[in-house]
């Protein structure tokens, strides 16, 4: 590892709060464990602010903190202290709260609501009287990037009650409704949630002002206890999503969290205090990560079994987005191809029937995100439903391919085929232009200036740092839509439609044939980072280039020059590769898309490095990868992070300040990067397995079990030879499966004589 073992260095995003989550639940606090009324703040369930205030006092006073951490993601416990009121009569007159102690301990956990037990425990030698208080307030507000929530006209009712013996209810009931009129989208939208905090205690307790109050008599080492739970309203009934669940049995979210993963590929090394140790610990948070995300109201079963969605990411991101549920699936398959099921069944549901500009929906057009907060809700913007995406769409065929390829099924992938067909077809009519080159444009008064990968407002720049204008078609569009061409006609060769193949096949290559010769920058030895409104090469260095790479549309002759260029220190941060080039005028490190580096597209450049035999640099960046993940909490990758150069002057890198963490394409990316470095290339409808390893010397040996292709399953044991070499040997195989050693099918690197040998050897009994 570059970091010292003594270095201290650890980040965390978001860095002035702390949150919890399950599902569509999450709870954030200030670094305390208090919902202080700041910014984002709140219990959000469905992306509506529940409870806006929420802390607990002693005796009037915020207690000091002892210690506060999260659990588990969705739980926390917090231990905190304060005098007693009376702590002149303990001996020496101490009013010290550490000691002399009252001690309140809150545990929290997070399901369809919020669960809290408190415990109250006097640890003096006095007797003392208590006021414990529960400030408590709601403002059912929408998140907001700027002020961190937006509450939108609506009239709130609150109903405190004893509902029976020992219990006690404080509700608070939202409604709102909207008239709106946007691009002839017009209506009346209505809204109308609530939340329930219900009290069990043994002490009749007093509400008044946002404050319920407990007066608690505690003897010398006495303590009390009591519980809060918090449950949503959804138009007036209780929120309970795992209710209808396809899953097999009712069981807690903690079995739930444990139970999945067993279902998956399992990935071990020897254990070592240095880099095959961090490699696992970030395997293993961002496997935890993934299931954490899952939102467990569109869990389904297929021929395959278990199938899920995880949501964008926490705490901004609660929800379905399109490409970022297509792209994570896609990045973890190692792991399985439930959440790639998962979102190639749920997203045709609400792909586009008719034509909207307020919602930038079209006919064909997947969907780019799916939001439940009021203002999205009660129509004040478009994303309730909101189109203004192009990447779910001509990324979608990609994700049937893989899941193809990994299982074989044709049952399964037929119904894939036809939304499938439709998104190309959408693209083909509304993003194609004369030119053969795809470009959007947006058409919503409120929707998204760009809708490529990168869709922040001022991620596209010419070289000299203005913004490119619209329409605009990303260089990586041009290779999504080849890629999705290439691998759908595969499919559908297979499945009987050789017509519909062919052509898909031919446009795939006539649009590879154009892209080289406009895209490439001759006197740079790298690509143009888009075509702009006037059809011209926008060329300026970004990061865009490296989806390229990746699909396959880059002539093989120009592949090894833009691998180079990507890898330059204006280019490359040592922490990862940035989306813009340090030496362009527009570079701002901390900018969302024109300097930073994120670690979802940094995964596709290392397995773009591994298909065309770059193995250097694929190591390079892989263990850079690794290495970012070390210095931050928990090993956990942020959604993205600054992209300062990695030197004397910067030993670690500045964050992006609203980055999401964790992020579901960032925990995934890792298991991209563990399929490069193994070269895994599955085939299931051969039952074929291609092999083509490549360990670094920082990670000698390597173990991938329980790895599911087709109806086999295999377990696969890598090692480092002296010679440079990396072999495997089979520790278990049940099923039909046949291991074949084959470089990639793009690699530079591998001669005929090489690939006729290497697929020798592996039908040879003893292969390794």
């Amino acid at each position: 590892m570059l970091c010292s073992d003594s270095s201290l260095i650890e980040l965390q995003s978001r860095s002035d709060s702390e949150y919890i989550s399950h599902s569509r639940t999450v709870l954030i606090t200030d670094r305390k464990g208090w919902v202080s009324g700041n910014s984002d703040q709140g219990l959000w369930i469905y992306q509506a602010r529940l409870l806006s205030r929420y802390l607990w006092t002693l005796d009037g006073k915020t207690p000091q903190l002892s210690a506060f951490s999260c659990v588990r993601q969705n739980s926390s416990l917090g231990y905190y202290i304060a005098a007693p009121k009376n702590w002149k009569r303990t001996e020496p007159k101490d009013r010290d709260a550490a000691q002399q102690s009252i001690e309140l301990r809150v545990s929290r956990t997070l399901g369809a609501g919020l669960t809290e037990e408190v415990a109250v425990t006097n640890y003096t030698q006095i007797s003392t009287v208590v006021e414990l208080a529960l400030e408590v307030a709601s403002d059912f507000a929408s998140p907001s990037a700027e002020s961190g929530a937006d509450r939108v006209p609506g009239t709130m009712k609150q109903k405190w009650a004893e509902v029976g013996e020992g219990e006690w209810e404080l509700c608070f009931d939202y409604r709102a409704r909207h008239w709106y009129s946007h691009q002839g989208d017009r209506g009346i939208a209505r809204f109308h949630r609530g939340v329930r905090l219900r009290l069990k205690a043994n002490v009749t307790p007093k509400y008044r002002n946002g404050k319920i109050s407990l007066g608690i008599r505690l003897a010398p080492r006495q303590s009390w206890r009591c519980s809060v739970h918090a449950t949503a309203l959804m138009e007036g009934d209780e929120w309970s999503p795992v209710d209808g669940s396809p899953w097999s049995s009712p069981v807690t979210t903690t079995e739930k969290e444990d139970a999945f993963p067993a279902d998956a590929t399992q990935l071990t090394s020897p254990g070592s205090p240095t880099f095959p140790a961090l490699v696992l610990s970030t395997l293993a948070r961002s496997q935890k990560d993934l299931f954490a995300l899952r939102l467990v109201d569109l869990d389904s079963r297929d021929e395959e079994g278990r199938a899920w969605i995880p949501a964008g990411g926490l705490p901004a991101y609660v929800g379905l987005f399109g490409r970022d549920c297509l792209a994570s699936g896609w990045q973890a398959a190692l792991l399985s191809t439930a959440m790639m099921r998962g979102s190639l069944s749920e997203l045709p549901k609400t792909q586009g029937q008719k034509i909207d500009d307020w919602r930038d929906e079209q006919p064909g057009r997947f969907v780019h995100e799916l939001h439940t907060d009021p203002r999205a809700v009660l129509n004040y913007n478009p994303h309730a439903r909101y189109y203004g995406g192009v990447t779910a769409s001509i990324y979608y065929p990609v994700v049937v391919s893989a899941v193809w390829h990994w299982t074989g099924n044709k049952q399964l992938v037929r119904r894939y085929v036809k939304p499938a067909l439709e998104g190309l077809d959408w693209a083909d009519k509304y993003l194609r232009d004369e030119s053969g080159f795809y470009r959007y444009r947006k058409r919503s008064n409120q929707g998204e200036r760009n809708q490529g990968w990168k869709d922040s407002d001022d991620a596209i720049v010419n070289a000299d740092g203005s913004q490119a204008k619209h329409p605009l078609g990303t260089c990586e569009m041009q290779a999504f839509v080849y890629a999705s061409k290439m691998h759908l006609s595969e499919v559908l060769w297979w499945l009987g439609d050789p017509e519909t193949a062919r052509r898909l096949f031919r446009e795939a290559g006539e649009l590879k044939e154009r892209f080289n010769d406009f895209f490439w920058m001759e006197n740079v030895g790298y690509l143009g980072m888009a075509i702009d409104a006037k059809k011209r090469l926008v060329r300026s260095i970004a990061s865009d280039p490296g989806h390229c790479l990746a699909s396959g549309i880059v002539d093989q002759r120009l592949a090894t020059g833009l691998a180079e260029r990507l890898m330059q220190p204006d280019m490359f941060s040592g922490w990862g590769i940035r989306t813009l080039s340090a030496e362009h005028p527009a570079f701002n490190p901390f900018s969302y898309h024109r300097g930073s580096v994120w670690p979802v597209e940094n995964a596709v450049f290392v397995l773009a490095f591994a298909r065309y035999g770059l193995h250097n640099k694929m190591q390079t960046l892989a263990r850079a990868m690794f290495e970012t993940a070390e210095i931050f909490k928990y090993h956990r990758l942020p959604e993205v992070f600054a992209g300062h150069q990695r030197d004397g002057e910067h030993p670690f890198p500045g964050m992006y300040p609203r980055a999401n963490w964790p992020q579901a394409w960032s925990a995934s990316a890792p298991f991209t990067v563990m399929q490069a470095l193994l070269g895994i290339f599955p085939y299931a409808p051969l039952n074929v397995l291609l092999l083509d390893p490549h360990l670094p010397e920082w990670l000698p040996e390597f173990t991938v079990q329980n790895m599911r292709i087709g109806k086999a399953t295999v377990s696969l044991r890598f090692r480092l030879n002296e010679d440079g070499r990396t072999n495997y040997e089979v520790i278990e195989l049940r099923g039909k499966l046949h291991l074949v050693r084959q470089p990639s099918p793009w690699s530079l690197t591998a001669d005929l004589g090489e690939r006729v040998r290497d697929a020798v050897s592996s039908l040879l009994p003893l292969a390794a």
